[in-house]
């Protein structure tokens, strides 16, 4: 693989293995208005609403029609904890554009114009919306802020950290239509303990949410891309209890944590990965290719592991590389057991 100057993102190297919003029933807080004196401020946001009280009863219910009937008995997620008031999950499905603002090969979040890009994003939204009446349609914006390198940089991490003033830019687009912000980090030769507080003033805020890559967790030196990365259960966890203390400190709704999967050793020791009512983890199933071949990496590492909730990528190019009609569509999706509760379009 080739890489780009330091300044601009890698590729995500996958394998062929793997608005206001829709609707919205008002169960999590909103936001009320944003002020900012200049670009580079993080957008405050003010909660207006108090957070209702969780619905137990529809949490169970909805978390059994996630499990869709599974054979296995392994769904419902065993551990699964009842969350704090104002969680998204699981009344809520997530349909997310991935990118980078500086490539427009990383995802469809860069790739595309405002404008074009939003107009694209409710209509993926609406038609899950008509595929799945269960759950109510939340949009997001999944923004790709440490991006992994295939040169080391100043202080050798093979990673590069966004400009905050794009990050500012892609959150305000998202709160202009309601949607959710998420800040992936690929750490490179870094680490989650170096990475997650230089991000603390966005996660503190209720709207934004954390993506973390196993794929770029360079562990044993090599380069970004070249080998696929890990994460143990150490370092998920590190993950939720950062986003829990902020959730505690902040008085939040819970936090969404995405982690990417498409391999069995891209996550280590998922049986010791901690469950707590201040984060919800979704693993996000993100390899490409043809539809036999991610179903394949369904049934292998997301099915037969359940941590707490599951998510698909679909990619507009890379899924259909290798002939016509290979995109995975909402109606197809909703048939999975479980269910996937977050979609990533790339």
């Amino acid at each position: 693989m080739r890489y780009p100057d330091l300044r601009l993102p890698i590729f995500a190297l996958t394998l062929v293995s793997g608005i206001q919003a829709c609707s919205d029933p008002g169960k999590a807080p909103h936001a009320g208005p944003v002020q900012s004196k200049k670009s580079s401020d993080t957008i405050p946001v003010t909660v207006t609403e108090s957070i209702p009280v969780l619905d137990t009863l529809q949490f169970r219910k909805l978390n059994t029609y996630l499990a869709n009937t599974d054979s296995l008995g392994r769904w419902p997620a065993p551990k699964l904890p009842v969350p704090l008031p104002g969680a998204i999950l699981p009344f809520h499905r997530i349909v997310a554009y991935y990118g980078n603002l500086y490539s427009k090969n990383m995802g469809i979040l860069g790739e595309l114009p405002k404008s074009e890009m939003i107009a694209k994003l409710q209509s993926e939204c609406a038609k899950w919306q008509a595929a799945d009446s269960q759950l109510t349609v939340k949009p997001a914006l999944h923004y790709i802020a440490v991006t992994a390198q295939g040169r080391p940089g100043a202080d050798a991490k093979y990673r590069l950290r966004m400009p905050g003033h794009q990050i500012d830019t892609v959150l305000s687009w998202a709160r202009e239509i309601s949607a959710l912000t998420f800040v992936d980090v690929q750490v490179g030769h870094s680490t989650l303990q170096s990475e997650l507080p230089a991000l603390e003033k966005y996660l503190q805020l209720p709207d934004v949410h954390l993506g973390i890559d196993p794929e770029f967790s360079m562990k044993g030196g090599d380069v970004p891309g070249k080998k696929i990365g890990t994460f143990d259960a150490a370092d998920i966890n590190y993950a939720i209890d950062y986003l829990a203390s902020l959730v505690k400190k902040h008085q939040l709704p819970p936090k969404v944590l995405v982690v990417h999967r498409f391999t069995q050793g891209m996550i280590s020791n998922y049986q010791q990965i901690k469950h707590v009512p201040e984060v919800q983890i979704v693993i996000n199933m993100d390899g490409w290719g043809p539809k036999i071949l991610k179903k394949s990496t369904w049934l292998r590492y997301i099915l037969r592991e359940p941590i707490e909730y599951t998510g698909f990528k679909i990619f507009y190019k890379n899924d259909t590389k290798q002939g016509a009609h290979q995109l995975y569509q909402p109606e197809e999706l909703v048939k999975f057991t479980p269910r996937p509760v977050y979609i990533q379009y790339q």
